[in-house]
C-alpha cells in the first residue's frame, strides 16, 4: 500500500462503514477502510440479506404447501435443505462482491486486517502476524455487535446454535427453541416452522416482541401460534442440559413454576453486545456504557477525530440506522451543509416473519406516557380487496396522531408486505406530515396500500370501509 496517510480511515466495512467509506470520497477525501473479515459486515454476510433469502425459501415452501387455496395442485412437495442454504450463501456473496466494486470504483483504499486505535491520528492494522500502521485526521469506528450469550446458554456450534449457525444448518431439526423473541428469534422462529420444526419461543417479558406495539404484538402472537408456533412468555431459561443429539431446558414462568422441554437444537437470540474489545479504546476519551461506545448527536466520541457509528453505539440495532449515521458523521466532518442529526423515531423497523411487521414513531402507550393526547386509526386486512386477492387477509394498520396538532406520532403494521408499506409512513414523519394531508393523498386501488390510507381516515371517524 503506497499511500498510509489519509483524510478518512473507517475501521469496519459493514452497512455503516463502507457507505461512510464511500462517502466520504464522494466528497473528494482520501479514504480507507478497514476489514477484517467480509466485506459488507454482519448485515449482508450473516444477517440481513441471507436470513431474508431463508425466508423467501420459507415463504414458496407455504405457498406450495397452501397451493389448493388457489385452485393449483403441487404434490410431493419436499426441499434439499443444502440447496437452501447454498442460495442464501449465494445471495450474500453477489451482494458483498457488489460492496467491493463499489469501493473500487469510488477509489477507497480496502486494507485486509483487523484495526485497532495507536495514537491520535493512528491505526494498525494487523494481518497474520503483521502489523501496518496508518495515519488518518478523521477515524471512524463501524465495528459493529454480535450476539450476546446468556450465562449456561452457551454456543457449541451443535446444540446450542447462534444466529449464525441457524443460518446454515445440515438439516431443518424436528424441534427447535428460540430464546428470544425480538426480530432476530421471530424471524428464525417463522422460518424454522415454515420448514417443518416444531418451534418453541421462550420470551422473559411477558409478550413477544417487546419493541413494538402491544396491540401487534398480540396479533401476531395469535398469527403465530395459529402457525403452530409455541409462544411462553414471561418465562426464562434456568437450566440446560445438552448433549449432541437434543437438549432438555428447564423453564421458570413468572409465578415460579418450572417446565422441562425436551428439543433437539436451542436458539440463542436475547440481544447483542457493541464489538469494543481489541480496537484501542484503552487510553483514549472513548466511554463505553453497557456495551456500546457513547457518541454526541454528531457521532463523535470523547476523543478528538473519533467517530462511531452503526451496531456500536447502540440501539436501534438496524443496517439503514447504520448507513444513515454514516452520511451524517461524513457530512459533519466535510462541513456540509444542512447537516441534520438522526432522528431515532423517524427509523423505521421491519421483522420479516409470517405475518410480517413493521412500525415507526411512538406505539399507542408511548404516546401517551409522552403527554401526548392522541387519536388512534386502525384498519384491518379483511377490508382490502388486495389482501383478499393475494390470499393474506389477516393483518391490521395502526396510526397514533397528535390530537391537537394532527401530526403522525407513529405507525405500526402486521401482514403481508408491511415491511414495503412502512416507507410511506417514513416519508410522512419525514416531512412532518399532519392528517390532511395524508387525507388529501390519492392512494392507487387495489393495492395494500390503500390500508395505510383508510388506517388514517379512521383515526378521525372518517373510514368508508369498515
Amino acid at each position: 500500500m503506497a499511500n498510509k496517510s489519509f483524510d478518512l480511515v473507517v475501521i469496519g466495512a459493514g452497512p455503516g462503514g463502507y457507505v461512510a467509506a464511500i462517502r466520504a470520497a464522494q466528497l473528494g477525501m482520501s479514504t480507507a477502510v478497514i476489514e477484517r473479515e467480509h466485506l459488507g459486515g454482519i448485515c449482508l454476510n450473516w444477517g440481513c440479506i441471507p436470513t431474508k433469502a431463508l425466508l423467501r425459501s420459507a415463504e414458496v415452501m407455504h405457498l406450495m404447501k397452501n397451493a389448493g387455496d388457489y385452485g393449483l395442485k403441487a404434490e410431493n412437495i419436499g426441499f434439499d435443505v443444502r440447496k437452501v442454504v447454498e442460495r442464501s450463501r449465494k445471495v450474500a456473496k453477489r451482494l458483498s462482491d457488489g460492496v467491493r466494486f463499489l469501493l473500487m470504483k469510488n477509489k477507497v483504499t480496502v486494507i485486509d486486517g483487523e484495526g485497532c486505535l495507536a495514537g491520535k491520528g493512528k491505526i494498525v492494522a494487523s494481518k497474520d502476524g503483521k502489523d501496518e500502521e496508518i495515519s488518518a485526521r478523521h477515524i471512524i469506528l463501524a465495528t459493529g455487535a454480535r450476539s450476546r450469550e446468556l450465562p449456561g446458554l452457551k454456543a457449541d456450534d451443535k446444540t446450542v446454535w447462534t444466529c449464525k449457525e441457524a443460518m446454515v444448518p445440515e438439516a431443518i431439526p424436528a424441534s427447535l427453541l428460540v430464546v428470544g423473541s425480538g426480530a432476530i428469534g421471530i424471524e428464525f422462529a417463522s422460518f424454522y416452522r415454515d420448514m417443518g420444526a416444531e418451534v418453541t419461543v421462550v420470551e422473559v417479558v411477558d409478550r413477544i416482541l417487546p419493541a413494538e406495539d402491544a396491540e401487534i404484538a398480540r396479533f401476531a402472537h395469535k398469527a403465530f401460534e395459529k402457525r403452530g408456533i409455541r409462544i411462553m412468555s414471561g418465562s426464562k431459561v434456568t437450566g440446560m442440559r445438552a448433549t449432541r443429539k437434543s437438549a432438555k431446558v428447564d423453564i421458570e414462568d413468572t409465578k415460579g413454576n418450572t417446565r422441562t422441554i425436551e428439543v433437539e437444537k436451542v436458539l440463542s437470540a436475547v440481544g447483542i453486545t457493541g464489538n469494543v474489545e481489541n480496537i484501542g479504546l484503552e487510553g483514549t476519551r472513548i466511554e463505553v456504557d453497557r456495551g456500546h461506545v457513547v457518541v454526541n448527536e454528531w457521532l463523535e466520541t470523547g476523543e478528538p477525530g473519533v467517530y462511531a457509528i452503526g451496531d456500536l453505539v447502540g440501539p436501534p440495532w438496524l443496517a439503514h440506522k447504520a448507513s444513515h449515521e454514516a452520511v451524517v458523521c461524513v457530512e459533519k466532518i466535510a462541513g456540509q451543509p444542512d447537516v441534520h442529526p438522526l432522528d431515532t423515531r423517524n427509523i423505521p423497523g421491519c421483522t420479516y416473519c409470517h405475518p410480517q411487521i413493521a412500525s415507526i414513531g411512538y406505539s399507542e402507550a408511548a404516546a401517551k406516557d409522552a403527554g401526548y393526547e392522541i387519536r388512534v386509526g386502525r384498519f384491518p386486512f379483511t377490508g382490502n380487496g388486495k389482501a383478499i386477492t393475494l390470499g393474506d387477509d389477516q393483518g391490521m394498520i395502526k396510526t397514533v396522531f397528535d390530537a391537537r396538532t394532527g401530526e403522525l406520532l407513529g405507525a405500526h403494521l402486521v401482514g403481508a408486505e408491511v415491511t414495503e408499506l412502512i416507507q410511506g409512513y417514513a416519508v410522512a414523519r419525514t416531512l412532518e406530515t399532519t392528517e390532511v394531508e395524508l387525507m388529501h393523498t390519492v392512494f392507487p386501488h387495489p393495492t395494500l396500500s390503500e390500508m395505510m390510507h383508510e388506517a388514517v381516515l379512521a383515526a378521525y371517524d372518517r373510514a368508508i370501509h369498515i
